[in-house]
């Protein structure tokens, strides 16, 4: 037995034990770390190469994406401080009437388009709690009100530039363009009527029970009016990238300037100012966790990158080269990105970019939507490791069992439908 076949075995091991570790529920942030660690080990990554390639050059690769992802943060704050997210959600039920199922669809519609530009779980809370206690009092089932909004904000997930410069850290060559948005927004669409269909089917024989009128009453009340104008404000970032190319930071921050104006922000500097100062802390202090974690996932896809010339001798021959093959297995398996398992790329699935990145069989720009579609349908709509997710379970008092029998089959077909989209797209 060589040496690379005993590293290729060791590898897989500790991937195997990685996976066990974040099904588990272990903290990520010390886990990735850890994987670096022992990937540079087991790899025989020269010590100044461990320490300044994979440690140091893997967490500066970060850099630019935490900056995006804290003004996309920032940006989900600014939303629901101006009031803005909120007077549209308002909106929505006024146009749904005393229809409950018209009402849940309306509101899964606009929760997708605010999340196509907002980002962070401190935005997707606040919004949450504008949005459930509404539906419940509508008479919604608990269960399909909470998978109806995590699938929604899912769906925004798929053009999300904050989200798609995290997953470009695997795939750095591969760019948010109008290529990828042209499968983005589709893929965007099909989650969005999938969701439709599955409030469709939930309510179709459901008997409506009012709840909760007095927190929905409580939360209207705390909802400012703001300018028809305003409501444009979610969309901006991303039609300054598809109309205007413009770079994320500069459309969020044309986006945020659009919301204090609309909302009149400007006519007390003094406020203006402090509203900034606010949200742009509470923006940061909402993805802290998750920069720390990305951080160290960084580490570890350096000491992975370095090490793929081992998976490529070992599996190069085992992977299948046709894309509709490892399509349709991706769609099969996509139940593995639950509870950040081999699917889910913050997860056990960061491995797995690894190892198929290192095969070098497809190209970049096919995999990153092949492992994107798993990681949002399924495991960031749908799995209770999911920061936001958790609390809506908390939130409502509903059984996670319930949750997953409630939203995982329908991101199931989400999955298998935008994986064969993505292969007539990428091919």
């Amino acid at each position: 037995m060589d040496i690379n076949t005993i590293q290729g075995i060791l590898l897989l091991i500790t991937y195997l034990f990685l996976i066990y570790y974040a099904v588990r529920g272990g903290n990520l942030m010390i886990g990735f770390l850890v994987m670096a660690v022992l990937w540079s080990i087991i790899g025989l990554i020269p010590y100044k190469d461990a320490v300044n390639t994979v440690i140091e050059t893997g967490a500066e690769s970060y850099a630019v994406t935490a900056v995006v992802v804290i003004f996309g943060s920032w940006f989900g704050r600014i939303l629901v401080d101006t009031g803005i997210a909120g007077s549209i959600i308002k909106k929505m039920v006024e146009l749904g009437g005393d229809r409950p199922s018209i009402t849940t669809i309306l509101l899964s519609i606009v929760t997708a388009i605010i999340f196509t530009s907002t980002f962070g779980v401190g935005a997707v809370i606040a919004i949450g709690v504008i949005v459930l206690p509404i539906l419940l009092s509508l008479g919604i089932p608990k269960r399909l009100a909470v998978s109806s909004y995590t699938m929604a904000v899912g769906a925004g997930m798929y053009v999300n530039v904050v989200l798609f410069k995290q997953m470009q850290l695997f795939f750095p060559t591969v760019k948010y363009d109008n290529n990828y948005l042209r499968f983005g927004f589709i893929a965007m669409l099909i989650q969005v009527v999938v969701v439709i269909l599955m409030i469709l089917y939930n309510m179709r024989k459901t008997k409506v029970n009012h709840a909760w009128a007095a927190s929905t009453q409580s939360q209207n009340s705390s909802t400012q009016d703001v300018p028809l104008i305003a409501f444009i404000v979610p969309i901006v970032p991303v039609v300054m990238a598809v109309a205007f190319q413009w770079q994320p930071i500069p459309a969020i921050l044309f986006a945020i300037f659009l919301a204090l104006l609309f909302t009149k922000r400007f006519s007390n500097l003094k406020d203006a100012v402090a509203l900034i100062q606010k949200t742009l802390y509470d923006g940061v202090a909402d993805v802290a966790l998750l920069l720390g974690m990305l951080f160290t996932l960084a580490m570890f896809g350096k000491a992975a990158g370095i090490n793929a010339k081992i998976f490529q001798t070992m599996f190069g021959s085992l992977i299948p080269h046709s894309p509709i093959i490892i399509a349709i297995g991706l769609a099969i398996l996509a139940p593995l990105a639950l509870f950040r398992g081999p699917l889910m790329v913050w997860g056990a699935g960061s491995a797995t970019i690894a190892i198929l990145t290192g095969m070098k069989v497809f190209s970049p720009a096919l995999l990153l939507p092949l492992l994107y579609i798993p990681t949002i349908s399924m495991a960031i709509s749908t799995c209770p490791t999911q920061s936001w997710n958790l609390w809506a379970v908390n939130y409502t008092k509903i059984n996670i069992k319930d949750f997953l029998r409630t939203g995982v089959i329908w991101a199931w077909i989400i999955v298998l439908i935008n994986e064969l989209v993505a292969i007539n797209i990428f091919k």
